[in-house]
C-alpha cells in the first residue's frame, strides 16, 4: 500500500526510535538509583503496602510476581539492556516487529514501575514516555517504510502536547494572558537551571514576548504539524527551538528533550538534508511493506486514534484535565503545564542537630542536589535525568507539608538511612544520626545584579518560619 508508506522520513524515524530508547535508559537509570529509597521495601512509600490494597494502582508486573528490591533492579536492568540496543540501532536492522517488541517491553517494564511508584511518579512525563514507547514501536524496522499514519499520530501527540498546554495556560492564570506569567516563572519553577537567574533579571517587555511566543507556539503552531511539507517542518522546527529554550532556562526531567525528538516526525529527509548538507542521500531499492505488518500497523493505528478519542474531548472542553489517563494502559492521555504560575518560591528546609537540647543547639542544614537551599550555590543543570524527591519537596507549600511521605522522609534522616541520604547532595552530619530535626519554611527570590555583585549569592530568603518540630530520635 503505496499511501501508507511514508519513504521521505527515513531520519526522522531513527531520530524517533533512537532518542525515545534513550529516554528510556535514563528513565531506568533514574529508577535504579532512586526507587528503593523513595518506594522500596523500606521506602518512603513502601510499593509492598501499596500492593495489599486490591484496586490501589494500574497493570503492573509486580502485583504478579510481588515486589522486591532485587526484582526492581532486574526490570531495570531489562529495561536498561534493551533501550541500549534500541539506541545503538541493532533491532531497527532486523524485521520490522522486533524494534516494536523491543518497545513494547519497554512500555510494560516501564509501566509496572510507574503504577507503583505513587506520588513519586505522578509526573505528566512519565505517561508521556509511556505513549510515546508504544507508538514509535509501529515504526517498524528499516526492512520496510515508515508508516504515514504513525508518523501522523505521534504528530497528534505533540498537538495533544503542546495544544493542551497551551489551552490549560489560558483557561487557567489570568496572568498568561495578561502576559505576567513570565515576571515569576523562572524564579518560581521547580528546579530553576543555570541560567534561570539571568533570564529571570530580563527587562519585563522580553517577559512578556516570552508570553506571546509561547501563546504562538503551544496555541498555533502545533495546527501547522499537519500543514503540506515544508510548513510541517517549520512548524516542528519551532517547537523544536521554543523546547531548547526550555531546556536552557530549567530542569524539567525529559520532557523537552522528548518533546524534541517526537517534534521530529514532521522533518522530512529533503528538509533535513538542506539543513545539514553532509547527510547522505537514500540509496538503493524503496523498501516494500508485508501485508502482514501493514495489518499490524493499520491496527495500531485504530488502537491508538480510538483510546485518543477522549483527549480530544477534553482539550475542548470547559474543565479541561491536565496530564490525565483516560484508560489503565495510559494510551492516548492529556497533557498540560503550568496552568497556574507561582508568585512567590517558598522553600522548605531541614535541619538537623546533635546537640541534648534544642534551645541551645547549632543547627546545621541538609543539602539537597538540584531544589535551591544555600543561597551562594548556583542552580545546575540536571535534566532529562529526573530528581524525583527535590521535585517532591517544590510541591509541598503548594498542598500541606504533613505528608506521610515526607514524615517518613524526617523519620530516615533521623536514622541515617544510607539509602535516603544518597538522595540529598549535603549531610551535614556524614552520615551520623542527629539528635533532633526539625523543618522551616522561607521566601526565595533570586539576586538583583547589584546584590549579585555585592555578595556573590544566587538567592536571598527571609521569611523564616519554624513548621515542624524539633523531633526528637527515639
Amino acid at each position: 500500500m503505496e499511501w501508507l508508506a511514508a519513504y521521505d522520513y527515513g531520519m526522522a524515524r531513527e531520530i524517533l526510535q533512537r532518542g525515545v530508547a534513550l529516554i528510556y535508559l535514563v528513565a531506568f537509570i533514574s529508577t535504579l538509583n532512586q526507587f528503593r529509597a523513595l518506594a522500596g521495601e523500606r521506602g518512603l512509600l513502601p510499593v509492598p503496602r501499596l500492593l495489599r490494597r486490591p484496586g490501589a494502582h494500574g497493570p503492573s508486573l509486580f502485583s504478579r510476581i510481588g515486589y522486591s528490591d532485587r526484582k526492581l533492579v532486574a526490570v531495570c536492568a531489562a529495561g536498561c539492556a534493551i533501550s541500549g540496543v534500541l539506541v545503538v540501532g541493532l533491532p531497527q536492522a532486523g524485521p520490522p516487529w522486533l524494534p516494536l517488541f523491543g518497545f513494547l517491553a519497554l512500555w510494560g517494564l516501564y509501566m509496572s514501575i510507574v503504577n507503583v511508584g505513587q506520588a513519586f511518579y505522578g509526573f505528566g512525563w512519565e505517561m508521556l514516555l509511556l505513549e510515546a514507547g508504544f507508538t514509535v514501536g509501529l515504526l517498524g524496522s528499516r526492512q520496510v517504510p515508515p508508516p504515514q499514519t504513525i508518523l501522523l499520530l505521534i504528530a497528534w501527540l505533540v498537538f495533544r502536547l503542546e495544544f493542551g498546554a497551551g489551552m490549560i495556560k489560558w483557561r487557567g492564570d489570568p496572568a498568561w494572558r495578561n502576559l505576567t506569567a513570565m515576571y515569576y516563572h523562572h524564579q518560581t519553577q521547580p528546579m530553576p537551571g543555570p541560567f534561570s537567574r539571568l533570564a529571570h533579571l530580563a527587562p519585563k517587555w522580553w517577559h512578556r514576548c516570552e508570553a506571546v511566543g509561547n501563546h504562538g507556539a503551544q496555541l498555533v503552531i502545533p495546527f501547522l504539524l499537519f500543514a503540506p511539507q515544508p510548513l510541517a517542518s517549520i512548524a516542528a522546527g519551532i517547537v523544536i527551538a521554543t523546547q531548547l529554550w526550555l531546556v536552557a532556562t530549567g530542569n524539567f526531567a525529559w520532557l523537552n528533550w522528548l518533546t524534541i525528538v517526537l517534534a521530529s516526525c514532521r522533518i522530512s529527509d529533503p528538509v533535513l538534508r538542506q539543513i545539514i548538507p553532509w547527510l547522505s542521500p537514500a540509496t538503493g531499492p524503496r523498501a516494500e511493506t508485508p501485508l502482514w505488518w501493514t495489518v499490524v500497523v493499520l491496527a495500531g493505528t485504530a488502537l491508538l486514534a480510538v483510546l485518543s478519542i477522549p483527549a480530544l474531548r477534553n482539550l475542548f472542553s470547559s474543565r479541561q484535565r491536565m496530564n490525565a489517563s483516560f484508560n489503565r494502559w495510559q494510551l492516548g492521555n492529556a497533557y498540560g503545564a503550568f496552568g497556574t504560575v507561582t508568585r512567590q518560591r517558598i522553600e522548605v528546609v531541614i535541619e538537623g542537630t546533635e546537640s541534648e537540647s534544642p534551645d541551645e543547639a547549632t543547627w546545621l542544614e541538609y543539602g539537597f542536589k538540584g531544589k535551591p537551599g544555600d543561597v551562594s550555590r548556583r542552580p545546575r543543570q540536571f535534566a532529562p535525568y529526573h530528581l524525583r524527591l527535590d521535585w517532591m519537596m517544590w510541591f509541598l507549600p503548594l498542598d500541606s507539608i504533613h505528608q506521610r511521605w515526607f514524615h517518613a522522609l524526617l523519620g530516615r534522616l533521623l536514622e541515617a538511612d544510607g539509602r535516603t541520604l544518597a538522595l540529598l547532595g549535603h549531610d551535614p552530619f556524614s552520615g551520623r544520626q542527629p539528635r533532633f530535626i526539625r523543618v522551616l519554611t522561607y521566601r526565595y527570590r533570586f539576586t538583583t545584579a547589584a546584590e549579585h555583585r555585592s555578595t556573590g549569592a544566587h538567592w536571598v530568603r527571609d521569611r523564616r518560619l519554624l513548621v515542624i518540630g524539633p523531633v526528637a530520635r527515639q
